[in-house]
């Protein structure tokens, strides 16, 4: 009898467990079920409605990658030839470091901070081991180790960024912790800088935010500040407090030649050699300069009060990446590294690919510019603009239209990418503009 009832209990304990694995899958499966549909990528969504129009007149201006006159990606000569000598000297594909080689390292901090033995303050910087620098994966792995390094080591977690700004700027930065928070840039019913009020939505923040700067080519509006408006954004920053957070994705862009692109770098190596803004960060990418945009090849670089802070810095670093992806892509890298070696003869070479790369761009904003009709909008702003893009100052409704009327692509916001842009299609693009204007 007992051994009977003891079977009994046994199968119905059996039965019950199968019943809590049951209930326990169920309870997994709905939570599949309740995640929701992300929203896609405004940009990669452009693309691919451009992927699937038919009208042989479809341009794309949403992609941030350089264009040559056909419409076509393009690979520097310099960088080719980069990998020719890599193809035929390199012996491994061993692990980098954690924080990248100490010759790539070395490069980014000669090449940026001491413009290439050209600045005695970034050399002074750099000789005194004020400045750490880490490969990373491009510029937006750049901005997220900083922004997870910033979330654990920096007691304020406000960041200031322009509006507008990158739209990835905002998701990386929560992502990691932080707390952005828009500071006044640009004023689109004048399209132009707004400045006075950017001065003083700065100075209306608490002391110690940390706040986003843009080095050159401003994303997405194309407006930078000159020398004269940079010393009182920096003397704002001083008397704030603020802690400098540099994103420099487009150097050279702006003039086509990448030591003309770093004036603000100088300056604040220059306050940090004063002690008066100690310290510093600067978000760094070959991407676009070098056009390796798949190698995803950039650095992060943090200037730091004492060469003691910094074996503490890098050492957190390494901490931080090592449980993300454990150590960055190489060959990106190994290129950069051929390029500036005086032995290869390519750093001149990459210099002036880079200048005509820049002054195909500036053509084609002035052949735009040129063919808008200027009756009913003033399109001036177009040339004050430097960099990839053209911040058109159009409508959501009026960049729809171009889209459903004329198969032009851009986001919503009005931003042009003006590689997009040559001499086969700017007439088509100019008038699509303009009967769009007109209509409105």
């Amino acid at each position: 009898m007992y051994k009977t009832q003891l079977i009994k209990n046994k199968q119905q304990l059996l039965q019950l467990q199968v019943q809590l694995r049951s209930l326990s899958s169920t309870a997994t499966c709905l939570k599949f079920a309740e995640i929701p549909l992300a929203p896609p990528d405004k940009i990669l969504g452009i693309t691919e409605a451009y992927n699937n129009d038919s009208n042989p007149k479809k341009i794309n201006l949403g992609v941030g990658a350089y264009r040559d006159n056909s419409g076509k990606p393009i690979i520097f000569p310099s960088v080719k030839k980069a990998e020719e000598i890599l193809l035929k000297k390199e012996t491994e594909k061993e692990y980098t470091a954690i924080i990248g080689s100490k010759n790539f390292q070395s490069i980014v901090k000669n090449f940026i901070f001491n413009n290439s033995n050209k600045d005695a303050n970034g050399k002074q910087l750099i000789d005194d081991g004020r400045v750490v620098t880490s490969q990373t994966i491009s510029g937006t792995g750049s901005l997220r180790v900083i922004a997870d390094f910033l979330n654990r080591f920096y007691s304020n977690k406000k960041i200031l960024v322009p509006k507008p700004t990158w739209a990835n700027h905002v998701a990386v930065f929560k992502d990691a912790g932080l707390e952005p928070e828009f500071y006044n840039y640009y004023e689109t019913s004048k399209n132009d800088l707004d400045y006075e009020n950017l001065k003083k939505s700065l100075q209306s923040q608490p002391e110690g935010s940390i706040v986003l700067l843009h080095a050159c080519c401003h994303n997405p509006t194309g407006m930078d500040l000159t020398n004269e408006q940079w010393d009182e954004v920096l003397q704002i920053i001083q008397d704030k407090k603020f802690f400098p957070l540099v994103d420099m994705a487009y150097q050279g862009f702006a003039s086509g030649k990448p030591y003309n692109d770093i004036e603000l770098i100088r300056k604040l190596t220059k306050l940090a050699n004063e002690n008066k803004i100690p310290t510093f960060a600067l978000c760094q990418s070959f991407a676009k300069n070098m056009g390796l945009y798949g190698e995803r090849t950039g650095s992060i670089s943090i200037i730091t009060p004492s060469a003691k802070e910094s074996k503490a810095i890098e050492s957190q670093l390494k901490k931080l990446i090592r449980p993300i992806y454990s150590s960055p892509p190489i060959h990106g890298s190994k290129i950069v590294e051929v390029i500036f070696d005086e032995s290869s003869g390519l750093l001149p070479q990459w210099l002036e690919e880079l200048d005509k790369v820049v002054g195909r761009l500036n053509n084609v904003r002035q052949k735009l510019y040129d063919n808008l009709d200027k009756s009913n909008y003033n399109w001036d702003h177009l040339l004050k603009q430097r960099g990839m893009f053209v911040y058109t100052g159009l409508s959501p409704e009026q960049v729809i239209k171009l889209r459903n009327d004329y198969s032009v692509y851009a986001t919503e916001d009005g931003r042009f990418s003006i590689s997009g842009i040559n001499d086969n299609n700017v007439e088509y693009l100019a008038n699509a503009i303009n009967e769009v204007v007109k209509g409105n």
